[in-house]
């Protein structure tokens, strides 16, 4: 069955592979001092155009997520994020489970606005009791957002200016990074977003990858024993080649933007295919496709074809997730604009 359910329910792409295999013979050192690691580092420098910048290699989202802020905060801080951020909700309380609450603004279409985080900010320390609470120490934003929306370079700048008006770090969640890097309404590059926050990460697992995140401290400005708190968080690899080999290979001749354009692509394709059938799609320029289904389009439409329900909009209609990655195909395409002439109503 044709499945459109994530990007990380493949294996790894064909060039990752083989760059595995090909160093599969080979001996090496350990926890991050291999050498691939080391160039893999040195690659990532030069994309972000940041030559001071710290890296290190964790395997997954969640757990780089949690251990990103927990290392950044004190123990009575918290993170600030909108309701629908991942740490929020689809992290089954790991930040809360290391101490720090979640304190959730508004989101619109999955984003958080400069002005209510601003509002935020200044109503807290207005109020004279700010002592007796959980102090915002820093910001956490995804891109693309949960809900495949962007925020612009102008947006993005307005938080990292609040961010700094209130000496509080910005943090950018970027499972799906290449995705948001490459869409083609998108106006922030790699080295742009190094310039405008205090730390990110580049998503492997998500991209082309068999796991794998790649954290960004862009000033050499990770926090004092990260890499011993990366290890107390259970995060760190013995055999950190596994992380360090894979983005050796996808920073090397663009692979990693080259899977998130091809992705990028198959999802438009997508998009048209659900749009000629008459059926509503939400605005998303990326890889995730999110689309509103009759429950009896949605059930006939999972007989053929696996996608994931987001959420329920009312009794009758529910928003469904359609999700590309370097293993889509025109032929999966082909699949779905025939399955989708069984299920129009």
């Amino acid at each position: 069955m044709i499945s459109f359910e994530s990007d990380y329910n493949n294996g790894a792409h064909p060039d990752v592979l083989q760059r595995l295999a090909d160093t599969n013979a080979s001996q090496s050192a350990s926890y991050g001092d291999d050498e691939w690691s080391q160039s893999a580092r040195e690659k990532i420098r030069r994309a972000c155009e940041c030559p001071e910048a710290e890296i290190f290699f964790l395997v997954g989202g969640t757990q780089t997520n949690t251990t990103v802020i927990d290392a950044m905060l004190r123990s009575y801080e918290g993170v600030v994020a909108v309701e629908t951020g991942h740490i929020n909700v689809h992290e089954s309380g790991a930040v809360e489970a290391h101490g720090h609450k979640v304190l959730a603004l508004p989101s619109h279409d999955g984003k958080m606005t400069a002005k209510e985080l601003q509002d935020y900010l200044r109503r807290f320390y207005a109020d004279p009791t700010w002592p007796h609470m959980v102090f915002p120490g820093m910001v956490y934003v995804t891109f693309p957002t949960e809900l495949g929306t962007l925020y612009s370079a102008s947006e993005l700048e307005a938080i990292h200016r609040i961010c700094q008006d209130f000496q509080i770090p910005l943090f950018i969640d970027g499972a799906r990074l290449g995705y948001g890097l490459a869409a083609s309404n998108g106006d922030i590059d790699l080295p742009w977003l190094a310039r405008h926050c205090d730390a990110f990460y580049i998503g492997g697992t998500k991209v082309g990858a068999l796991c794998g995140e790649a954290v960004v401290f862009p000033k050499g400005n990770a926090p004092k024993g990260f890499f011993t708190i990366v290890k107390r968080h259970g995060a760190l690899l013995a055999k950190s080649r596994l992380a360090g080999v894979q983005f050796d290979a996808l920073f090397t001749d663009g692979l990693y933007l080259k899977i998130a354009r091809h992705a990028i692509e198959m999802a438009m394709q997508m998009r048209q295919i659900f749009m000629d059938a008459g059926i509503e799609v939400k605005d998303s320029p990326t890889n995730q496709q999110f689309v509103v289904l009759t429950n009896a389009q949605k059930d006939a439409l999972m007989q053929e074809i696996l996608f994931e329900t987001w959420e329920p909009l009312d009794n009758d209609r529910t928003l469904c997730r359609f999700v590309t990655s370097w293993a889509s195909t025109e032929n999966d395409l082909k699949a779905l604009a025939e399955a989708l002439k069984n299920v129009r109503t």
